[in-house]
């Protein structure tokens, strides 16, 4: 049975990011994909326009260990992605419609593609759903349903929870548990709110928008909230569930003095007794992965090597992207993260 140099799980973002790395080189590399498709959440990243970057990548904008990130966040920074993207005959443009310095492509599929063509060397097994990994003798053996792939190094790119209709699942933290890793809690983060009945009004609301000011956590977060049919979303929400736990969250509707609230809101402020400038509440919860943009906890970066990301616990074992303990806000941070991953973990393994 071959034997691969380099296996990687998952042909997401940071996956396909690091087999472009080596598509060149002398090594015998595979990606494994569950899906019968490469790349699908680039695909609808950004409202299928991917929202790949941001000309204000700050630490700050990340739910993480700050000291990881911050080492590694800048070998391969937003002016590298523009570049990259550049070499590729990709010109995003700067859309600051919704989250200030977003950077946006044509489409997604052109992302897409120039992925694929970049791993053109790389061979692809897709609809490989990984249900176990073993190691032995310096070898591991990554195990789906109808066969097992054998390989020296492996890199688990599979991501989060999130998506789920895109083929997500728990693969990546079984993996990491596995080989004793400690799992960060998971939970669905930039996704809406659902809520309690003494805020059924909001539903009332359904379909209107406001800018606010939603204070959480000892964080401040501006933006647009848009109320549902299921409670309220919109960034300035999404955002804020970031950093939510079960507990309250304060809005202010009028966060500028010039601040014109729709008469219909107001309306219904007034019958409901709303404090317009210091409104509290606790939500019920969140839309569940299903609706979430990503996924929150995840691997513990403090086991993980911020140079390589290879796993301080079992050597030639790799974890990237999304399924570590690292969130970004909206705005094209959470797609350079994973991106940059692959970069610093394929430009390793191919020295």
């Amino acid at each position: 049975m071959m034997i691969y140099d380099i296996a990687i799980i998952g042909a997401g973002a940071s996956g396909l990011m690091c087999a472009s790395m080596l598509n060149n080189s002398k090594q015998k590399v595979v990606l494994l994909e569950s899906s019968s498709s490469c790349a699908n959440k680039i695909m609808i990243s950004g409202g299928a326009k991917c929202n790949i970057t941001n000309r204000y990548m700050d630490i700050s904008k990340f739910l993480c260990d700050e000291h990881f990130v911050q080492k590694s966040l800048y070998k391969f920074d937003h002016k590298d992605m523009l570049n990259f993207l550049k070499e590729n005959q990709i010109y995003p443009m700067l859309n600051e419609k919704i989250v200030k310095g977003s950077y946006f492509c044509k489409n997604s599929k052109q992302v897409v593609d120039m992925f694929l063509r970049l791993t053109t060397n790389i061979k692809k097994e897709l609809n490989f759903k990984v249900l176990d990994i073993t190691y032995k003798d310096n070898i591991f053996d990554i195990v789906s349903k109808n066969h097992t792939i054998k390989a020296v190094k492996v890199v688990v790119a599979s991501g989060g929870k999130s998506f789920e209709t895109l083929g997500s699942s728990d693969i990546a933290y079984d993996i990491a548990k596995k080989f004793g890793h400690k799992i960060i809690t998971t939970a669905p983060a930039l996704v809406g709110w659902t809520v309690q009945k003494e805020q059924f009004w909001f539903k009332s609301l359904s379909g209107l928008s406001l800018d606010v000011k939603i204070k959480i956590n000892n964080k401040t977060i501006y933006g647009s909230m848009l109320f549902t049919h299921k409670g309220c979303s919109g960034p300035a929400v999404l955002n804020a569930s970031l950093y939510w736990t079960k507990g309250f969250v304060t809005i202010d509707f009028a966060p500028n003095q010039n601040s014109h609230l729709p008469r219909r809101f107001r309306q219904i402020a007034k019958k409901e007794g709303i404090d317009l400038k210091n409104y509290t509440f606790a939500p019920a919860g969140n839309f569940g992965y299903t609706k979430a943009e990503i996924t929150k906890g995840g691997v513990d970066t403090n086991q993980i090597d911020e140079e390589t990301f290879q796993s301080k616990l079992q050597k030639n074992l790799f974890f990237i992207g999304e399924l570590l303990d690292v969130s970004g806000q909206l705005g094209g941070y959470n797609l350079q993260w994973a991106i940059n991953n692959g970069f610093i973990c394929g430009k390793f393994l191919k020295n």
